[in-house]
């Protein structure tokens, strides 16, 4: 309303102000009424100027510079909420400043999601940097075996494991796991187990009792739908002798060379996570492992890879492991790894993507217990014209 009252008052001023200038310049019949008093309506005009200057002021210059200094103090966070009122005397000007403040308002959400972004990037990346360490290195080789290791994540943090680990007595441990899901919370969950294990394998020797000490701490931890599947390899470097604990993992695949073929061993067990008492279902079994044989250890990565990366496509499986090792004429790891790496990446196709963590182990037996290799940068050495175009996280060029 009163908007209306003063849009009326300028409006009539105006209106007086033009009979006047038409009096003075002598237009009739404007001039017969001005003219005697032109004293009096000099003095009306006069009079009006303050008044429309204020009315001016108050309503645009005052609250423009209001604006002009409410952003100014929002931007460089004098003011982290906009301190603009919507106080003019113009309801168009007050229009505009209600805009300003709204999307002020919006910005400052973004500002805070940006930040938050940022500090949950800075605390993915000091995860992803501890996840790597943890991960299988070149110094991790076991006497008397050859390995060949890799692991891609499919997000930033990874919730696959592998890792390497020198035990008592002569004991080595390789396992890999497999938490649900990928990203932070599972590679948390991953770090956990690692560290875990690598107490436990200080305190006992068999692989189902360090697996099965890792759940007891685990699961009162973690999340009831978070678990891990594992398999765990022990050498027993003394003996020679290789033995395999199963927490619900994908099968064992081992290639015996004097009979050329692949067979599947069921791990068995419960997964990690999954019960708070897992022992009962935990058995550590020993596998026949001689000079030549290679075993073979991967994620659900690989055998869930879709086909062309269709969400409804055929899936790799476990069967095109096999026919990957039956191609070649001596299979060893890094030939192994290889095949599989190229037969894969042809599988998924150009434009692919990555559902779920990708981890593969092969370990073979060289006989020689002075021999100690393990390779972790296979990927690099295969040559980008057999490769479709996933290679373990490398570009190709």
């Amino acid at each position: 309303m009163f908007h209306r009252i003063l849009s009326f008052l300028v409006i009539l001023l105006t209106l007086v102000d033009g009979c006047i200038l038409l009096g003075v310049f002598d237009v009739a019949p404007f001039s017969e009424y001005i003219a005697p008093q032109i004293s009096w309506y000099v003095m009306v005009v006069c009079l009006q100027i303050p008044i429309l200057y204020y009315i001016v002021y108050r309503s645009y210059i005052v609250p423009i510079e209001n604006l002009k200094q409410g952003i100014a103090r929002f931007y460089t966070e004098i003011d982290s909420e906009p301190n603009l009122e919507p106080n003019s005397w113009s309801k168009g000007m007050n229009d505009v400043i209600t805009f300003f403040k709204k999307s002020l308002q919006i910005l400052k959400v973004f500002k805070s999601e940006l930040r938050d972004g940022r500090k949950l990037r800075s605390e993915v990346e000091i995860a992803s940097e501890i996840q790597k360490q943890t991960l299988s290195q070149d110094e991790d080789a076991i006497p008397g075996l050859n390995l060949a290791v890799g692991i891609c994540s499919a997000s930033e943090v990874g919730g696959d494991s592998l890792d390497v680990i020198e035990g008592q007595d002569g004991n080595f441990y390789l396992y890999v796991g497999d938490v649900t899901g990928h990203g932070v919370a599972s590679g948390f969950v991953m770090m956990m187990v690692n560290a875990l294990v690598s107490a436990f394998s200080t305190k006992f020797i068999s692989g189902a009792e360090i697996l099965a000490a890792t759940n007891s701490i685990l699961k009162p931890r973690i999340k009831q739908n978070m678990m891990m599947t594992a398999v765990m390899l022990r050498w027993d470097s003394k003996n020679q002798k290789m033995y395999y604990t199963g927490a619900g993992h994908e099968f064992i695949l081992i290639y015996k060379a004097k009979e050329k073929k692949v067979y599947k061993i069921k791990t068995g067990g419960l997964a990690i996570g999954m019960m708070k008492n897992i022992s009962r279902s935990l058995k550590e079994r020993q596998i026949a492992f001689e000079r030549g044989d290679l075993i073979i250890l991967y994620t659900d990565g690989i055998t869930e890879a879709r086909y062309r990366s269709e969400q409804n496509g055929m899936l790799f499986g476990v069967d095109r492991i096999t026919e990957s090792v039956m191609k070649l004429a001596s299979p060893n790891p890094e030939t192994v790894f290889r095949q599989l790496t190229i037969d894969l990446s042809a599988f998924m196709g150009y434009n692919h993507v990555q559902y779920d963590d990708i981890t593969l182990a092969v370990v073979g037996f060289s006989g020689d217990s002075s021999e100690a290799i393990i390779q972790t940068n296979i990927s690099q050495k295969i040559d980008s014209s057999s490769i479709t175009e996933w290679n373990w996280g490398n570009t190709k060029k």
